[in-house]
């Protein structure tokens, strides 16, 4: 029987930093996993260089069924708390737009710094080590959890599951979280994909299909095909590029509104934001003898031209033989472009998983579950952040919540 204080399940973010808090806390933590590396996701994001959280984090760049269930942790350690840590360990980053901070060199500068926080801790760590079953303290009738494991039997008074959702399973996302939670009675808000590209099929998606790798700023909103001007007044607007691609539409803009998404909505996107096109077009009908699609090229990329005007013969004519209604329909068009995805990429390019453990059954102070002594942080738990940094931040917050808590925990146990 291998005893220990905690037992961290799950070595990706959150669990590398909550392993490594909880350890120089003084507690004897196992961090286990069941594959043979660690923190695959931070790996892999910002190309390669992680965007490991944003200046501007609050509660309003998340979501989840109890909107304000992340204000506690996120309040208690905050960007600035993070920069700190990589600053003591010499770690060079910069920022780019909109908060978005990034390592200069690689994100294996934030994998060994996680690392090297739970060599601070005398954190034990097992990988690759798999979980066969685990009871709680009702059931081994020594207030202690029971974990079987490919490496033995495990004895400890506190687990921490940080095994993330299910995007990107590739590199080893499982749904173990989410059977532990309903092992022991926690509600679960559905899980679905996040930060996703999205999907379109039919004839309708044929003529933009060939815009593959095309890219350009816009407006991006979702919301019913029905809704009223006071509806779309509230919808969540980004600001953010949009990507063609061969089965529909990504790049930051369609990932961050792919959160709010739900099927059957429609997205909405300004493909000119900030040109006044109705004036634009009538103005270059009064002066230009230009085809209809090289003026418009002038306002949107050429291709995109190219692909809407050849939809439609009214608009395949010098821009001073078009009509005043042809030009204004071209306009509404390509500032308020409707159209309906049939679905998206799911889970295997998803970025993040939004759902899972339900907040109603955490507390937000420690992220200790109804259960006693059982504790959720990270992408497991109902709190999903927008695109650049904010999951990361919401990971390390989470996490460092939770290490308090298991150290007040023993501490009055062991009182």
């Amino acid at each position: 029987m291998h005893k220990f204080d905690v037992v961290v399940v799950g070595a990706g973010a959150a669990g590398l930093f909550c392993a490594g808090q909880a350890g120089q806390r003084g507690l004897k933590v196992l961090l286990l996993d069941h594959s043979e590396k660690v923190a695959e996701k931070i790996r892999i994001s910002g190309g390669g260089r992680c965007n490991f959280t944003n200046h501007g984090a609050t509660p309003a760049q998340f979501l989840s069924e109890n909107p304000h269930f992340c204000r506690s942790a996120l309040s208690r350690y905050t960007p600035q708390d993070f920069i700190e840590l990589l600053q003591r360990y010499n770690i060079a980053f910069h920022e780019k737009h909109k908060g978005q901070l990034f390592c200069d060199h690689s994100a294996e500068d934030v994998i060994n710094m996680l690392l090297a926080e739970c060599v601070a801790g005398s954190v034990t760590r097992w990988q690759p080590c798999s979980i066969k079953s685990m009871i709680g303290p009702e059931q081994t009738g020594t207030g202690s959890y029971q974990i079987e494991s490919s490496r033995g039997l495990i004895e400890a008074t506190q687990v921490v599951i940080a095994t993330g959702g299910l995007s990107i399973p590739k590199i080893g996302a499982t749904d173990f979280g989410y059977r532990i939670a309903k092992q022991f009675d926690l509600r679960l808000v559905e899980p679905r994909a996040g930060l996703v590209p999205l999907t379109f099929d039919g004839e309708g998606w044929a003529p933009y299909a060939q815009l593959a790798g095309l890219a350009l700023p816009v407006l991006i909103e979702t919301g019913p095909p029905d809704a009223s001007p006071k509806q779309r007044k509230k919808a969540t607007v980004f600001a953010e590029d949009l990507l063609f691609t061969h089965r529909g539409l990504s790049g930051p803009a369609v990932l961050q509104i792919s959160s709010f998404w739900r099927e059957n909505q429609v997205i909405r996107i300004n493909l000119a934001p900030g040109v006044d096109l109705p004036a634009t077009l009538l103005r270059a009908k009064a002066t230009s003898k230009k085809l209809v699609a090289n003026e418009l090229a002038a306002l949107v990329p050429s291709r995109l031209a190219d692909a809407w005007v050849g939809q439609d013969p009214a608009l395949q004519r010098p821009i001073s033989d078009a009509t005043d209604k042809a030009l204004l329909a071209l306009a509404q068009g390509l500032a308020d472009w409707q159209l309906t995805p049939n679905g998206s990429e799911g889970y295997k390019k998803a970025e993040v998983t939004l759902g899972g453990v339900d907040t109603r059954d955490l507390s937000s102070q420690s992220m200790e579950s109804k259960q006693p002594g059982l504790y959720f942080i990270g992408e497991i738990v109902d709190v999903t952040g927008w695109l650049g940094g904010y999951n990361f931040q919401w990971a390390w917050a989470s996490a460092f919540a939770c290490a308090e808590a298991l150290a007040v925990r023993h501490e009055a146990q062991a009182a």
